[in-house]
């Protein structure tokens, strides 16, 4: 390992988000000048937006698992350049079919990102600091969002400014790629693949040269990575059952509460509700600035508060907002203080969400599943989380066309509040816990009521 601080491997660990965040955002405001120039009917806008979810779920099924056996760092590089290639051919695609090919290839590396960066950051990161760091993926996926408002913003004025508007991704991928040759690779992958020395080295400049934690931690890990790796029967078997629940619950419970059809098409809302595109797009850089420091102050308190009273809390007031949202649009087309409020709702919404569901889904996905399969269970519940996002966003232009915005976010709401429920029976506390010590509470548990599980800390 390269000397390097850890302020730069966390930097470049997270860089991914960052594109994650580019790439799934930019089209909210891409799309209100693809649609004219490409004469798109609703349904052809819903694939245009979905197809990098559809390339996501590629990405996350076929890339992720393939890092328990070639290493995190390699699949990071890998996603790096597929990141550049498609963001590219998005720029320069002449027409619709091409258009979606491109993005469905910088899905990949999209899904790639979801299912990598989470136990990237989880596996070096020391457990009193594993919250905060893991986290930085989201906060970084927020920052690529906002980048891709004052992009959007930014080119507006041009004819073909949506090109440039998805083209510009390019160049955040090639400094992943540059910054990604002098990661280190994960310590727990070099333990299991026989790379002792290399492990060490690498828990010692994460823990601050700290030997008391390097040598507890290390022998944590060699007693992880004796058990033989596991596959699918393993994820399906009852010793895991508790961490698979966690991972499809929250994955699907993020989506289906309607976050990123705020996040894809709010400048289409805003236009619905009165406002002009150029001051939608304006608008939407506002709520992007206000989402990074929301989420950058989510980051600096998640070792702080427990991860399932952050998820509770999320879910009470991402469901109030959508309510309050959904009357403002109901009588927003003769009211333009019906109009404002439906905004604020709207900003308050996503600060919720970029708050607690946001960040709080990627880090627990991270934390839950036992080393021997870790990206493969991290794998399936990225693949089940972009399923669903690609479902709601893919059907939302059609839903919005039949029951109109002032109905279907109440539809969403519902679901926030049911969320509650399966984080208090199905959700058990990783805060401040080792990867090995929630591992081992696994293994003891097995054979035991896994609903036991939910109230150990």
């Amino acid at each position: 390992m390269r000397k390097v601080s850890t302020g730069f491997v966390y930097f470049f660990g997270a860089l991914g988000g960052l594109l994650f965040g580019y790439d799934t955002g930019v089209i909210s405001g891409a799309i209100l000048f693809i649609q004219k120039q490409m004469n798109l009917g609703s349904w052809q806008q819903g694939w245009v937006v979905s197809a990098v979810l559809l390339g996501a779920i590629l990405g996350a099924a076929i890339i992720g698992p393939s890092s328990d056996r070639f290493g995190r760092r390699k699949l990071l590089l890998l996603s790096a350049i597929i990141f550049f290639v498609g963001a590219l051919g998005s720029a320069f695609s002449p027409e619709f079919w091409t258009l979606i090919i491109s993005r469905i290839i910088l899905g990949m590396a999209v899904g790639a990102a979801s299912a990598l960066i989470p136990t990237y950051l989880a596996e070096l990161s020391p457990a009193d600091k594993r919250g905060t760091v893991s986290s930085l993926f989201q906060l970084m996926v927020m920052t690529g969002i906002l980048l891709a408002y004052i992009t959007n913003y930014s080119f507006s004025g041009f004819y073909t400014g949506w090109r440039w508007m998805l083209g510009f991704a390019a160049i955040p991928a090639a400094l992943l790629f540059l910054g990604g040759l002098i990661l280190p690779e994960s310590p727990r992958f070099l333990v299991k693949s026989g790379h002792l020395d290399e492990a060490r080295h690498v828990l010692d400049t994460m823990n601050k040269h700290d030997q008391t934690a390097v040598n507890k931690e290390l022998t944590d890990i060699q007693e992880s990575a004796k058990i033989v790796s596991g596959g699918w029967s393993e994820l399906f078997g009852k010793m895991v059952r508790p961490s698979l629940i966690i991972g499809i619950g929250l994955a699907i419970f993020q989506q289906v509460m309607g976050c990123n059809t705020v996040l894809y098409y709010a400048p289409t809302i805003f236009t619905d509700v009165g406002f002009g595109v150029s001051a939608a797009l304006l608008a939407h850089i506002g709520i992007g600035i206000f989402n990074v420091i929301v989420t950058a102050i989510a980051v600096a308190i998640m070792d702080k508060i427990d991860r399932k009273k952050m998820l509770n809390i999320g879910a009470v007031g991402m469901g109030i907002s959508l309510f309050i949202m959904s009357i403002g649009m109901k009588f927003s087309g003769g009211s333009q203080t019906a109009a404002i409020i439906s905004v604020i709702a709207l900003t308050v919404y996503i600060a919720f969400f970029s708050a607690t569901w946001g960040p709080v889904m990627w880090v627990m996905i991270g934390e839950v599943f036992p080393l021997n399969i870790r990206g493969l269970g991290n794998s399936f519940a990225s693949v089940i989380n972009w399923t669903a996002n690609m479902i709601v966003s893919l059907t939302f232009p059609s839903l919005l066309d039949f029951f109109g915005t002032g109905s279907l976010f109440i539809g969403y709401g519902i679901l926030c509040f049911a969320s509650i429920w399966f984080v208090q029976k199905k959700v058990f506390e990783t805060r401040n816990r080792s990867l090995e010590d929630i591992e081992a509470t696994l293994r003891a548990k097995t054979g035991e009521d896994a609903a036991e599980l939910s109230t150990t800390k």
